[in-house]
């Protein structure tokens, strides 16, 4: 069985410390701080607010990584591409999947109803979200792919915020004319 690479494996630490380590961190300065954490009416609004943006974040997950699987041959380790990726969303985006995800630590810190998590830590850790893209993601893409992804990186945005872009990756919507 193919291993994952180490970069697959320390983004995936990372991902867990920002959501497990962030409530853990925020719900203490909550409780600590005594503020409206264990109001009902504050959790029956993020409550709900919460599950839909986890909801489209794991939409977009899907939709990215379906059309990834294309990219992968046998013997490629897991989470990897080999070949460079153009087709179905990702001709609408270059990073379709991390975009979407960027919303996992602001609809849990909704779901957990943590103001701490809320309005402190989860944009910071949206934030590392988008760096990461912009920063290890493309350097990655760069050096695994050379001409072509630079040739790719010119035709198509990081994230599109268009509509018909916006409906395929969140609500699994394909656009016809793609």
């Amino acid at each position: 069985m193919p291993k994952t690479t180490v970069s697959v494996v320390l983004r995936l630490l990372w991902w867990f410390l920002m959501i497990f380590g962030g409530a853990v961190f925020s719900i203490y300065h909550d409780v600590k701080s005594e503020n409206q954490f264990f109001s009902p009416i504050f959790h029956l609004i993020t409550f709900p607010v919460g599950l839909i943006l986890i909801r489209l974040a794991f939409n977009a997950a899907s939709v990215g990584g379906r059309e990834l699987k294309k990219g992968r041959s046998e013997g490629t380790p897991r989470l990897e591409t080999d070949k460079l990726v153009t087709t179905g969303i990702y001709s609408c985006m270059r990073h379709p999947m991390l975009f979407g995800l960027a919303l996992l630590p602001i609809g849990w810190s909704l779901i957990l109803g943590s103001p701490h998590f809320i309005f402190y830590l989860a944009p910071i850790e949206a934030l590392s979200v988008i760096i990461m893209v912009f920063t290890f993601e493309e350097m990655e893409c760069v050096k695994k792919f050379n001409g072509d992804y630079i040739e790719y990186r010119k035709k198509v945005p990081p994230v599109s915020f268009k509509k018909k872009c916006l409906l395929w990756l969140f609500f699994k919507k394909k656009p016809e004319n793609f």
